[in-house]
């Protein structure tokens, strides 16, 4: 996971990598929540780029990190969502809370 934060706009990139299951889930929940707290920024972007794998478990933690996004008053969006990947994510109805964009910022 790589996190990017432009202090201008106030946008944190948050750039998964591999897979995201109830393996890793725990170490990204942590990682995420770090760097949201740190930066409490108004938009967070989620980029799944180099997401190769996801199941439901990677749902609810990114509704946990959508949960602690409104805390500090900012919102969510995805970026980069792989077919495999935007398949669990049309299942799960996800996209009608974190909406997946076409640009960064957008």
């Amino acid at each position: 996971m790589v996190c990017e934060y432009d202090k201008d706009k106030k946008e944190l990139v948050i750039k998964y990598d591999g897979e995201i299951d109830h393996h890793t889930c725990d170490i990204i929940k942590v990682k995420s929540d770090y760097e949201i707290q740190k930066y409490s920024p108004k938009l967070v972007i989620f980029d799944f780029e180099k997401v190769k794998f996801m199941d439901s478990s990677g749902i609810g933690m990114l509704l946990g990190r959508y949960k602690q996004i409104l805390r500090v008053g900012g919102r969510a969006e995805m970026i980069n969502v792989k077919k495999e990947v935007k398949r669990v994510f049309e299942m799960s109805g996800i996209f009608k809370i974190i909406p997946m964009v076409e640009k960064v910022g957008v």
